[in-house]
C-alpha cells in the first residue's frame, strides 16, 4: 500500500512533488538501533585487540571484580607501590573481559610461605575459579608444602604438568611470567625460561585429569573463552606490570 504521504506528493506539481516526496521517505519509520551497549560488549569478546593493553593501570582496581559478583566492592586486595596486593580475605579477582587466544605478562611476588595462581579461561558456571579455569601456580617452594612437589611447584600446571626447570626466585623477590593460551596450544614461561608446554584435551592431558582431583569436574578446562584469575589462597602476594595481548 502507497504511503499516504507519498500519494500527496504525487498529486503536487513536480517540483513540489520530489521535495514533498522526499521528505516523506526521509520521514518513514525506521528500525530501532540495537542496544548500544550489548553491542559494544559483543564486539569487545569476540574481536581481538592484538596490540599490548594494560590490565591493571598500576593505581586502581579498574577492570578487576571478584568473581561472580561484577557488581560487588572488592574486598582484601589493594594498590600498593604500583604492585595489586591480596591483603585479606575477600575471594579470588577476575578480569571484566573474557578471553580467549591470548599472550599474558605479568610479575608476581610472594610472601614467605605464600601460595596464589594465575587461572585462565574461567567460566562463571563454576562455583569457583579453580572448578573450570587451569592454574599456573604461584608459590614458594621453599617455604610451602606444595613445593614438595614438581606437579604442584611454582610455574607447574597445577597438578597436571612439572616444570622443567626450577628458575623460581624466593619468597619477596619478583618473578616474571609469560603465559601463551592459543587455542589449545599453552605455555608457561618463568623468568625467561619455558618451564611448560602442553596441549589442552589432549589425550596425554586427559589422562593426567583423570589422575588428579579434577577427574570429576565435568568444567574443568573446556571453555574456549573466560576470564582471567588472580587466587586468593590467604596469603599475601602482590601483581604488577599485568598486561595481554589477544592473539588471532
Amino acid at each position: 500500500m502507497t504511503h499516504p504521504a507519498i500519494r500527496r506528493a504525487l498529486a503536487l506539481p513536480s517540483t513540489f512533488a520530489a521535495m514533498a516526496l522526499l521528505a516523506a521517505c526521509q520521514g518513514a519509520e525506521k528500525p530501532a538501533p540495537p542496544d548500544a551497549a550489548a553491542a559494544a560488549t559483543a564486539a569487545s569478546d569476540a574481536a581481538p585487540d592484538t596490540a599490548w593493553r594494560p590490565l591493571f593501570d598500576g593505581a586502581t582496581l579498574a577492570g578487576w571484580h571478584h568473581f561472580r559478583k561484577p557488581d560487588a566492592p572488592v574486598a582484601g586486595w589493594s594498590v600498593e607501590d604500583s604492585a595489586l596486593v591480596r591483603t585479606g580475605p575477600g575471594g579470588d579477582i577476575v578480569t571484566a573481559r573474557r578471553y580467549a587466544n591470548f599472550e599474558l605478562e605479568l610479575e608476581w611476588q610472594v610472601a614467605p610461605g605464600g601460595n596464589s595462581g594465575i587461572m585462565y579461561r574461567v567460566d562463571t558456571s563454576g562455583t569457583e575459579t579453580y572448578m573450570t579455569g587451569p592454574e599456573m601456580q604461584v608459590l614458594d617452594d621453599a617455604g610451602h608444602k606444595d613445593g614438595g612437589s614438581p606437579l604442584t611447584s611454582a610455574g607447574s600446571a597445577y597438578a597436571f604438568y612439572a616444570p622443567s626447570a626450577k628458575v623460581v626466585k624466593p619468597a619477596g623477590e619478583w618473578n616474571a611470567v609469560r603465559l601463551v593460551v592459543n587455542g589449545t596450544h599453552v605455555e608457561h614461561w618463568l623468568n625467561g625460561t619455558q618451564v611448560v608446554t602442553y596441549e589442552l584435551g589432549s589425550p596425554d592431558w586427559q589422562a593426567k585429569k583423570q589422575a588428579s582431583k579434577f577427574a570429576d569436574v565435568a568444567g574443568f578446562g573446556a571453555f574456549a573463552r573466560g576470564q582471567i584469575a588472580l587466587q586468593d589462597h590467604g596469603d599475601r602476594v602482590a601483581y604488577r606490570r599485568i598486561r595481554l595481548r589477544e592473539l588471532p
